[in-house]
């Protein structure tokens, strides 16, 4: 999943489970959300060990990477991302059958990450682009913050919302948070 924050990748990662259960792809159709942190050790020998453990909770479900493109970061010779990559590749051939991987992060840095090993590109078979969100989907997104509480908003509270969020999205820059920025 290549895009700017906020888009909702995470959200349909989780949707993505359980579409793949009901439709018998996947066995439980859980997802496992992880971040470099969770996949990478400090010492040599260690990430291979938790990339794997991290790796055999996800079977029969999704092993879902958020910001991916921190694995590539190559920060140094103690950086074991690079180690985690090598351990996913590995096992997304080894377990094909019975595991998604989708890796999420913004579409220039996860550029980067496809190219930081000969073999990563060829193992994803789909590629998502999202795009930010137009000031009209942002109403509309907010609107659904509002009626999730309770709330509703009146015809000129919509009309100021409407200026609001095309003034923001007009200014948004790399960082732009989209849905984020519209729930905080």
């Amino acid at each position: 999943f290549l895009g700017p924050p906020g888009t909702g990748k995470t959200t349909v990662a989780r949707l993505f489970g359980k579409v793949l259960r009901s439709l018998g792809v996947l066995h439980k159709g859980h997802v496992v959300e992880v971040d470099r942190a969770e996949l990478v050790a400090g010492f040599v020998g260690q990430t291979a060990i938790k990339t794997d453990k991290v790796v055999d909770s996800a079977l029969h479900g999704i092993l879902f990477i958020d910001e991916a493109y921190t694995l590539a970061s190559g920060t140094g010779r103690d950086d074991f991302g690079g180690e985690a990559i090598d351990t996913i590749l590995k096992r997304m051939e080894d377990d094909r059958d019975r595991i998604v991987v989708i890796a999420a992060g913004y579409p220039d840095e996860m550029n980067r990450f496809l190219e930081s090993n000969p073999g990563l590109k060829s193992r994803f078979s789909r590629y998502l682009t999202y795009n930010d969100y137009e000031p009209g989907e942002l109403l509309n997104i907010f609107r659904i913050f509002c009626s999730g509480g309770g709330f509703t908003t009146a015809p000129d509270a919509d009309q100021a919302l409407t200026g609001y969020f095309q003034a923001a999205y007009d200014g948004r820059g790399k960082n732009f948070g989209n849905g984020r920025y519209v729930r905080n």
